[in-house]
């Protein structure tokens, strides 16, 4: 990648224009013809620098039920467990991680489905030792945004880009057949061509300005966090994801998460519950291009916030990545396969 690629990755992971002609927008503050925009957009996603581009919704804002779970697996049986959880389709993340809890995922189920359940009889089929679910008591900020250039400080500030209020506005709000037509379009990787948009919005049975009109909608309502290119993050350089866990007094946690939210390296921060054997209430997930650029990271949340006791949790492998896809049947299936009672019971 020279400085151009950098530049632009930066600028399509938090400002992809909804346009009709995106990539010929997106060069003019660098320089660059559509035409070329087009070939490194191209050639970045061939060499798997740039993974999709796609709108990122927001898994509870649309009704769906997700955690963070962490299990205690025995070592000699960690891959097997890892594809067993990675069956499920709802699954998006799943690392091996340096800590006792040693395998941790993400899970997401529809609206009709019973997360707890799900979990439980994941917990059996993978041969969990003990699984802990951990919640998301209260979003402080979600949204990667990884720096290509190299020039942010470790402690530089940024407005998170969707938290708990955004959150709480979709909860007023329902979506309407015509959302999510929108939602299973706009969730599929962006064709990288002049008008890209085109024939999503033809499928929709509307223009380009009709598409863009009720994205807007979505975001305005809270469902929507952004529209924007997802890294391949070792691919990018980004060798090393640093999961801060933090003890912090429940009296703090409020004004705490805020202020770890605020650091732009954080790209998530969450409050969890704790457990007689887990102590930490606050997440932020930071990523580096080195485990050391993640301590340093981390070091300079603990000196602004005066939180001591923490660790720093490191993924030695990874074993998932991909998107929670809405509104398709695929999670629908692996339940009648593997939970066929409960089916049977809702009908």
């Amino acid at each position: 990648m020279d400085d151009l690629d950098k530049r632009l990755l930066n600028r399509i992971q938090s400002d992809f224009p909804l346009v009709s002609r995106p990539y010929l927008e997106l060069g003019q503050p660098l320089g660059l013809g559509e035409d070329e925009v087009i070939e490194r957009t191209s050639a970045l996603k061939a060499v798997r620098i740039i993974r999709q581009v796609s709108a990122i919704f927001d898994t509870k804002a649309l009704g769906y039920k997700s955690s963070l779970v962490a299990m205690r697996i025995a070592a000699h049986r960690i891959n097997e467990a890892a594809q067993i959880i990675n069956e499920h389709p709802g699954v998006t993340h799943n690392y091996e991680r340096n800590h006792e809890y040693n395998l941790w995922f993400t899970i997401a189920v529809p609206p009709t489905s019973d997360l707890e359940a799900t979990v439980d009889r994941l917990h059996e089929l993978a041969g969990a030792l003990v699984t802990r679910v951990m919640y998301t008591l209260r979003l402080f900020k979600i949204g990667v945004n990884l720096d290509m250039t190299g020039e942010r400080r470790p402690d530089a500030m940024a407005v998170p880009e969707y938290g708990e209020d955004d959150r709480a506005r979709a909860r007023g709000s329902s979506l309407s057949p015509l959302d999510i037509g929108v939602i299973r379009e706009l969730q599929e990787d962006l064709p990288v061509e002049p008008r890209p948009f085109a024939a999503m919005a033809g499928r929709l049975g509307t223009d380009e300005d009709g598409l863009f009109a009720a994205a807007g909608d979505l975001k305005q309502r809270g469902f929507l966090r952004r529209f924007a290119a997802i890294l391949y993050h070792r691919r990018a350089g980004f060798k090393a994801n640093g999961m801060g866990v933090w003890a912090v007094p429940p009296d703090d946690v409020l004004e705490i998460g805020t202020r770890m939210a605020s650091f732009a390296a954080v790209s998530h921060c969450y409050q969890r519950p704790t457990y007689p054997d887990w102590p930490y209430s606050v997440f932020s997930m930071v990523h580096g291009r080195s485990v050391e650029e993640c301590e340093e990271i981390l070091s300079a949340i603990s000196k602004a916030t005066g939180v001591g006791e923490y660790l720093s949790l490191y993924s030695t492998r990874e074993y998932k990545k991909t998107r929670v896809r809405y509104f398709t049947p695929e999670m629908e299936e692996w339940e009648r396969k593997h939970m066929p009672e409960r089916v049977a019971a809702t009908g």
